[in-house]
């Protein structure tokens, strides 16, 4: 059984970590945030959450948890619930914001603030190609800076 963390809050966001680093995926419903994940789990990423993580701030750093209710689920579209292995805490080092209105160009991030901690945030067109490979690109370039 997970500990759910006392001062934890839940976020509506998917969530899933490469190399220890969290992506809370975030977007309105149905625009493609289980199916970005799924991809970058595909390519090695953990599921952390899906469709509502906890977050918690701990040492300056926002922590992402698997909601005790859907721990290691995910939705699959046309498939149903499905298992997957996940992680119980990762820090979270980037937003990615799946919106129809995103920039065709960035020079930098913008930054969020969530529960007090400045994160990179960076916005991509839902309906475009090789989301997947976007986010991973969006984490090497910007989910090391310090807002």
């Amino acid at each position: 059984m997970t500990m759910v963390p006392a001062s934890s809050s839940v976020r509506q966001a998917t969530c899933v970590a490469i190399d220890g680093r969290a992506i809370l995926i975030e977007g309105d419903s149905g625009a493609g945030k289980s199916t970005l994940a799924l991809e970058l789990i595909d390519r090695g990423a953990v599921l952390v959450g899906d469709d509502g993580v906890l977050l918690e701030v701990a040492e300056n750093r926002l922590l992402a948890h698997p909601h005790p209710n859907t721990r290691g689920l995910m939705e699959v579209r046309n498939l149903g619930i499905l298992a997957f292995p996940c992680v119980d805490e990762a820090p979270v080092v980037l937003v990615i914001a799946l919106d129809p209105e995103a920039p065709r160009f960035i020079d930098t991030a913008e930054t969020i603030e969530i529960a007090g901690i400045a994160l990179p945030l960076v916005r991509l067109w839902p309906h475009g190609g090789s989301l997947a490979l976007k986010a991973e690109l969006a984490l090497s370039h910007f989910g090391n800076r310090v807002c």
